[in-house]
């Protein structure tokens, strides 16, 4: 029964979801397949009933595909939703169901509290008040203050991965709302003080906290979605990132007050972004909106079996990328986050799906990736693919387009080998620090579009990747089945917490680790809480934790004091040479003393080893006038190594700059005080990196 009868007009399919106009709401919904539309209006999220029922006319409410009314009297703050009707046919592939409550897609705001019933929402039967609902806002309403984003070029960034409630959830965070865009805030002092450039949100679209059923069967506490990739609108940030209620017009104001205290510290923000699939996950998951509203238009079907759907994504579903009406929506958000939120790029997770058509197959020249990239909104974005999907498609290297930037899983591999200890890789990693010229330098593309990282939210953390030879994910309620079995790890000579000796020898490859992702060409990325040594307890697959084996510990930053300072000293020796920031490869160039861009040596000068068994590898590189010369020098094998080092050039000589055995300060030296290397060999211990520079003499 509904309360009041709104007064309406035919209103227009322009733009889609609820728009705001003199005098009401424009609401516009696309569904090519439904038979009827009905637009709910709530006075509360957890309302048992609407307060109104608007049944849209087909004949006066419908252009072609697109349904759409103008209620008056409405504005920002209200909620609504719609029941969708149409054939449930799933040997067609539709699963309309005019019960169900759906979030209308585009809907800047989706509201809910405890009475978010995901069971309801799978099962039979009117679930109106257990629903997520949409709620109209206004996005016109805020004062950037003229702040305005630091727009780095990616050969000069430092990308910091986080999660933005684990990032400050943890007690000994210290902020005021902890887990929320408000916390990020209390944290920029901290960020700034590391030196990273560019903080990489993990997904902030909301999200359904309770997909996940299970529980610890360590502890009997129930598991979450926590990392939150499964996403159930993407124009609506993640209600459990506010520390304010949903309610009034402020509803936006926390993401963007963040975003601009970040710009105004000299930090951009980019989101990490779950296009490939949803939360609606496969048959049996629930009907929130997608699915109701017109399944066979959102989602890849099998084609043999339209009640089946394809997964690529490994999560139950495969949103439809290339569809035009899925495209548009794609681009619409990635417009919306720039031009409203100010964000300043994004990261897409298992983007190959995004190269794959309607039938599944991989496109030589997929329609969205192309559109993404010459967007002209999206033109000074940066645009990072993770270039693969979870049904093999693997295109680091490949990834379509010429703009696109890469998750470098090849660095990610090679480089734990190779500071392992592995044999077979000199030559590997010859590569992996000069940009993967072997994967990129053939499509035209540059070093910087080679992401490089040891490490990301899925996996070990740097620290558990010196600890553990196996995962230990038993808490997550699989049997340890789930994650990687091949992490590339090592503990040194015993799984987890050691004594003294096992410590030190895993704190200095924690040291080799950071120095070689900073001395290397591409754009590094840095796992937070990494540079503190942040554990997971050896959990590499920590998705479904909201506790402390997900939360950053920041008693640890005390704690590791030394590991901190290092991780500051090498991200300013980054920042204070730009021919580790090269925005071409190496071609062979020379300098006015006839010396290469590059040389490469072992332990003799000119005399690189590229043997299996070889485990050290030197380079050179030459200021060019542009910057001091450098000399670097790695040993990951276990005995003690002499490199002979080039002469110094007339007028100058070497100082030794990094030295990942050496105890602090001298381990990542002050300008200034690095000290004079007088002899013709440097002795490089096992297991550590050495960098020297030139200065004057």
């Amino acid at each position: 029964m509904t309360k009041r009868a709104p007064r309406t007009s035919a209103g227009e399919p322009s733009p889609l979801g609820a728009s705001l106009a003199p005098g009401g709401v424009n609401f516009s919904l696309f569904s090519q397949h439904a038979t009827g539309v009905e637009l709910l209006l709530f006075d509360r999220f957890d309302d048992a009933e609407p307060a109104a029922v608007v049944r849209l006319d087909p004949h006066r409410n419908k252009t072609f595909y697109y349904w759409h009314v103008f209620v008056e009297g409405v504005g920002s703050g209200q909620i609504y939703g719609y029941r969708v009707d149409g054939p449930f046919a799933p040997a067609q592939g539709h699963r309309f169901d005019a019960q169900k409550i759906l979030v209308d897609p585009y809907s800047r705001g989706v509201v809910y509290g405890r009475n978010w019933s995901r069971v309801q929402a799978c099962g039979p039967g009117d679930n109106c008040c257990a629903a997520m609902k949409s709620l109209v806002v206004d996005t016109a309403r805020y004062d950037w203050e003229g702040v305005r984003a630091p727009n780095y070029h990616l050969a000069d960034s430092i990308i910091y991965e986080a999660h933005v409630r684990g990032f400050t959830r943890h007690p000994s965070s210290g902020v005021k709302h902890r887990g929320t865009f408000d916390a990020l805030v209390e944290k920029i002092p901290y960020l700034r003080s590391l030196g990273v450039t560019t903080v990489e949100l993990l997904p902030v679209h909301q999200f359904d906290p309770t997909e996940n059923p299970r529980t610890n069967p360590l502890t009997g506490e129930a598991l979450t979605n926590f990392w939150g990739y499964s996403s159930i609108c993407y124009f609506a940030p993640h209600r459990g990132y506010y520390s304010a209620d949903w309610e009034g017009m402020a509803y936006l104001t926390s993401f963007r007050d963040m975003v601009k205290a970040m710009h105004r510290a000299g930090l951009e923000v980019i989101l990490d972004v779950v296009f490939n699939h949803t939360s609606e996950a496969g048959a049996d998951g629930p009907t929130v909106s997608f699915r109701g509203i017109d399944n066979v238009v959102y989602y890849l079907l099998d084609p043999r079996d339209p009640s089946r759907y394809a997964d690529y994504s490994g999560t139950g579903n495969t949103l439809n990328c290339n569809h035009p009406l899925v495209r548009r929506m794609i681009l619409d958000a990635l417009r919306y986050w720039v031009e409203v939120m100010h964000v300043d790029g994004f990261r897409f997770d298992l983007a190959a799906i995004l190269a794959r058509d309607e039938q599944g197959q991989p496109m030589r020249n997929p329609p969205l990736l192309w559109e993404i990239e010459a967007d002209p909104v999206l033109q000074k974005t940066k645009i990072i693919a993770e270039a693969w999907d979870a049904a093999g498609l693997y295109q680091v290297g490949g990834f379509p387009g010429e703009r696109w930037a890469e998750w470098n899983g090849r660095y990610r591999d090679d480089v734990r080998r190779f500071v392992r200890g592995d044999e077979g890789l000199a030559s590997a990693i010859a590569a992996r620090l000069t940009g993967s010229g072997d994967l990129y330098a053939h499509a035209a593309r540059h070093p910087y579009q080679s992401v490089n990282f040891v490490t990301c939210h899925d996996g070990f953390t740097l620290s558990d990747l010196v600890s553990y030879r196996d995962k230990h994910n038993e808490a997550n309620g699989e049997d340890n089945r789930d994650g990687t079995n091949d992490n590339a790890s090592a503990n040194y000579g015993v799984e987890g917490p050691g004594d003294r000796g096992v410590e030190a020898v895993r704190h200095r490859q924690i040291k080799n680790f950071i120095a070689l992702l900073l001395l290397s060409q591409g754009t590094p990325m840095l796992l937070a809480g990494d540079e503190f040594r942040r554990t997971q307890r050896g959990n590499n697959n920590a998705y479904c934790h909201d506790n402390e084996i997900a939360w950053i510990d920041w008693r640890r930053l005390e704690q590791e004091r030394e590991l901190f300072r290092f991780t500051q000293g090498m991200i300013r020796f980054r920042k204070a040479h730009p021919n580790l920031r090269r925005r071409h490869y190496f071609w062979g160039e020379t300098d006015e003393h006839g010396r290469p861009d590059i040389a490469w040596h072992g332990v003799k000068l000119g005399a690189p080893d590229w043997r299996h068994v070889s485990r050290s590898l030197a380079f050179t590189l030459p200021g060019f006038g542009r910057d001091r010369d450098l000399h670097v020098m790695i040993n990951m094998w276990t005995e003690d190594l002499d490199f002979e080092i080039p002469a110094a050039l007339p007028g100058s000589a070497w100082v030794c700059g990094i030295d990942t055995s050496a105890a602090p300060p001298a381990d990542v030296a002050d300008e200034g005080c690095e000290p004079r290397v007088t002899a013709a060999a440097w002795h490089v211990p096992a297991r550590s990196v050495s960098v020297l520079m030139s200065r004057p003499a």
